[in-house]
């Protein structure tokens, strides 16, 4: 059985995020630039997403073009939106993502994201480390300590330019040292197939730091990251509900922890149109139970 709520003030109901309250689906606007849209479909669906109660939309200046499309499909922005940036990468003059982790390297990005979605002040930073794969690794002078970087953040929040910082890709042991600096959010890979977060997600449990999953329904473009709407069970329960098998893997990772705030991206109108629904589903007690058994254990322990 399941249940759908109608009377939420926000898709998903609300969280907090850097003091602000924010619906728990949110948008991630990467897929506009991994899958390019004709620019008026893509203005079209962040205005899509916002009429529907989104008002938390994830970027960075690295991916793109999607701060442009963000500001042109949305300044001026309502009085309610959260936007949250990323630092840490950068492109080469070639289009290459390199690494880009040294402090003043940290400013400059969050300079350009200000500049780009023409903004004086983001609503929250998150600082991509590039520790262990997937993705960028960062090697030599790239190889920089947390702290530094923390400082450098905390600097830019105390001059008004961000309004929290997050962290992605870390470790439990990152998050540990980073806590007293004030952390709004983690943005870590986890899904109801890859739960080697789990560490890292416990201690934003006891700490009141908001989960921000990335890659919920696992990601083709990273070799042996598991597809979660291909799973037999997964694919199953959404039958017996009626609903899509994403809507049943992200419905789990909302029912799992009251911050955990959704980013899921699309390039498609009829899948933001789903994602936001499945803010409307409550899995029963016994499907959670079922979802919480499949979880690769050789991927554990990856993050502690």
């Amino acid at each position: 059985m399941t249940e759908r709520t109608t009377d939420s003030p926000a898709p998903g109901g609300l969280a907090e995020l850097a003091g602000r309250p924010v619906a728990r689906i949110g948008f991630g606007a990467m897929q506009l630039e991994q899958r390019p849209v004709e620019r008026d479909g893509a203005l079209a669906l962040l205005r899509q997403a916002v009429r529907a109660g989104v008002n938390h939309i994830d970027t960075a200046q690295f991916y793109g073009t999607c701060n442009e499309l963000i500001r042109d499909a949305l300044a001026p922005y309502p009085a309610d939106l959260v936007l949250v940036s990323k630092v840490g990468a950068d492109r080469a003059p070639d289009g290459t993502l390199v690494p880009a982790q040294r402090p003043a390297q940290l400013r400059a990005q969050v300079e350009a994201n200000l500049a780009s979605l023409g903004v004086d002040r983001l609503g929250v930073v998150n600082l991509r480390r590039l520790d262990a794969r997937p993705g960028l690794v960062a090697e030599g002078a790239q190889r920089v300590e947390l702290d530094s970087q923390l400082a450098e953040l905390a600097a830019l929040r105390d001059a008004g330019k961000i309004g929290g910082i997050g962290l992605s890709s870390v470790s439990v042991g990152q998050l540990r040292q980073a806590l007293p600096a004030g952390i709004a959010c983690v943005q870590n890979a986890y899904s109801v197939l890859d739960r080697s977060a789990e560490p890292v997600l416990d201690l934003c449990r006891e700490h009141g730091v908001a989960w921000v999953p990335f890659f919920p329904l696992g990601s083709a473009g990273f070799p042996g990251t598991p597809r979660v709407t291909d799973h037999p069970v997964v694919a199953a329960l959404a039958g017996d509900l009626a609903v899509t098998p994403a809507q049943v893997a992200l419905a789990w990772l909302l029912a799992g922890y009251d911050r955990t705030l959704l980013i899921a991206g699309t390039s498609s109108p009829a899948h933001l149109v789903d994602n936001i629904a499945a803010g409307n589903l409550r899995l029963a007690p016994a499907s959670v139970a079922q979802l919480d058994q499949l979880a690769a254990p050789a991927a554990a322990g990856r993050l502690r």
